[in-house]
């Protein structure tokens, strides 16, 4: 399934009302269409509005459920800071085609050693606009993208509103990524 596509569900399934950020149930045989497919979630649109369905749900829209297996890794290591940006480009605004490193979005990345191993990472954000209904999910996504780095043992997401973000903060890339340039 790529973007455009129309499909329906083949489930009833949870999901994130775009821009609003509530929780809301999408029937089975709701009809939708893919906006896009970035960072494991999925945009869709209806008559219902926008709606964002998490990539553990993905099979109501006929894609593969996703099967996580746990690999263990030394937690006891520091995590390397460049692992957790990278991880970070994996969060998606569900409305915005580009990751939130390349948005200009995350403002720091720093990585505590723990007393009993591995690292603490504290990591600062903020979102396109202050009211964003979206923040608590995207924030609570970059949180278990940061977790999932080895040696990253606790994660911290805060959103912050200093400096104000603008659209001169978009790397060059995510400039590409929504055409203009």
């Amino acid at each position: 399934m790529k973007p455009g596509d129309q499909t329906k569900l083949l489930r009833e399934v949870p999901a994130t009302a775009i821009p609003a950020g509530s929780p809301l149930i999408l029937p089975k045989d709701t009809e939708v269409t893919l906006t896009q497919s970035l960072g494991g979630s999925h945009t869709v649109a209806g008559a219902f509005g926008l709606a964002r369905i998490e990539e553990k749900d993905q099979d109501a829209l006929g894609l593969l459920k996703v099967v996580v297996v746990a690999t263990e890794t030394d937690s006891s290591e520091p995590a390397d800071e460049k692992k957790v940006w990278e991880k970070l480009k994996e969060v998606f605004d569900p409305e915005i085609p580009v990751n939130v490193v390349d948005l200009g979005l995350v403002y720091s990345v720093e990585l505590k050693p723990l007393a009993a191993g591995g690292s603490r990472a504290e990591v600062k954000m903020t979102l396109t606009a202050p009211g964003c209904g979206m923040g608590p999910t995207i924030q609570a996504d970059a949180r278990n993208k940061v977790l999932s780095v080895a040696g990253v043992n606790e994660a911290e997401v805060e959103l912050v509103w200093e400096p104000a973000w603008t659209q001169s903060m978009i790397s060059e890339v995510g400039k590409m990524k929504m055409g203009w340039v």
